[in-house]
């Protein structure tokens, strides 16, 4: 990237960020913004402008972005927000999770047999991980019961950990054609029981650390947040010097670091989000410059039709049947299962994707991430808030309250007789 390209794409995060709030209240997200930013600048009319990012530079930006995701939404999911409605968050990421990741791949081998099983499998798991950032309207509404922004939270925090090994199992068979050896997906497997071990040990000493530092006094306060950042890029690297997964030691290191850092390591997540976030904002960019032009020049009916059910049957029905049996009315049912945006965990995936596999071997498993992805921006950036507020309305009717008051807990059936609950 040259200076003047370094020049161009520090003005549009500085005019994000000056006019964010004002854009948002139309619609207009970081996403959309970005991904439409990328396009024009490479293909639109100021191309001439010659933004050109490289190959490497977009692989690392991806590698980095994730990693930081990875490490700071685990790190935020406590052992006791698990245990609060621990079978809820089972039955969504143990059960719904996996079957969504095979019903994605089956679907993707069906409408396209000569792409092969593996690229299949990238094109299911990519795409199941969720987004609770692109429905932010949602996610802050306080109409919306706290326990239900809690448990798409969560399950938009741990789902993009579980569905990386997939991933990372489906590149590697897709680089090597099934072959068991070399980087074939035998050894990917082994790399991600390396980065488990390197996640715990880095992670789990760091939360330590911090925990006894900050009680003692021992840490600067402006160079605590930092600390953790560098933690959850040391768990990545240490994997990764080690030949293991990287990724997977960053979920890891996480979770370890959420777990034995306790409440002193709380304050300290938020600057490893706000520097995901603003590297968010170069992946979107990036995505918008790489993959999306191309998948429009291979658009037909099998991706759109991919897309469609992607977002509504491969998501819903998985989701809907797990929660069938818990105490849950239709509406939330119905809520949680519509509400399953694909954000940055698919975006990374993809760019990984062509940067890895290369041109033509990644591009039709790219276009089917990119389109579904696309949609899901619209679809779901432009339901969040009307959705949410008809929802809220509906168990105000049901408890017999007030639509704008917050309600209690999880609505249930019985709602009404739990309407003065704690939640």
């Amino acid at each position: 990237m040259s200076v003047a390209d370094l020049a161009i794409v520090a003005a549009l995060v500085f005019g994000w960020g000056a006019l964010s709030a004002r854009l948002e209240r139309f619609d207009v997200t970081a996403p959309i913004t970005f991904v439409v930013a990328g396009l024009l600048l490479t293909h639109g009319p100021l191309a001439f402008l010659s933004v050109t990012p490289s190959k490497e530079l977009i692989k690392e930006l991806a590698e980095f972005t994730l990693a930081l995701v990875l490490f700071s939404d685990a790190s935020r999911v406590g052992l006791h927000e698990l245990r609060v409605d621990a079978g809820l968050y089972l039955r969504l990421l143990g059960v719904a999770l996996p079957v969504t990741i095979g019903l994605g791949t089956l679907l993707a081998f069906a409408l396209d047999r000569s792409a092969g099983i593996w690229l299949a499998l990238l094109v299911g798991a990519a795409l199941a991980p969720t987004d609770a950032a692109l429905g932010a309207g949602m996610m802050a509404n306080p109409v919306v019961p706290a326990r239900i922004r809690r448990l798409i939270n969560v399950e938009s925090g741990l789902n993009d950990g579980i569905a990386t090994p997939f991933v990372s199992v489906a590149l590697a068979g897709a680089a090597t054609a099934g072959e068991a050896a070399g980087h074939g997906p035998a050894a990917a497997v082994a790399e991600l029981a390396l980065g488990v071990v390197v996640g715990v040990a880095v992670g789990g000493a760091g939360g330590l650390l911090v925990n006894a530092a900050r009680k003692r006094h021992w840490a600067a306060e402006g160079f605590a947040g930092p600390a953790v950042l560098g933690l959850a890029v040391c768990a990545y690297a240490s994997a990764v010097a080690v030949h293991g997964n990287g990724f997977i030691a960053a979920f890891v290191g996480g979770l370890a670091f959420g777990t034995t850092a306790g409440r002193r390591g709380e304050p300290l997540i938020p600057f490893v989000e706000e520097t995901g976030a603003l590297v968010s904002l170069l992946v979107w960019l990036a995505f918008g410059a790489v993959a999306v032009a191309p998948a429009v020049d291979v658009l037909n009916w099998q991706i759109v039709l991919y897309a469609v059910l992607s977002l509504t049957v491969i998501r819903m029905a998985p989701v809907a049947a797990v929660l069938a049996g818990t105490r849950l009315d239709r509406a939330t049912i119905a809520l949680v299962a519509w509400f399953g945006p694909r954000g940055l965990a698919s975006v990374v995936f993809c760019l990984l994707a062509l940067e890895e596999l290369g041109s033509p071997g990644a591009d039709h498993a790219a276009a089917v991430i990119t389109i579904t992805v696309l949609l899901s921006v619209v679809a779901h950036g432009a339901t969040a808030d009307p959705l949410a507020t008809r929802y809220a309305r509906q168990l105000a009717r049901q408890a017999g309250g007030d639509a704008g008051a917050e309600l209690p807990g999880i609505p249930v059936r019985s709602l009404i007789r739990r309407a003065t609950s704690r939640g």
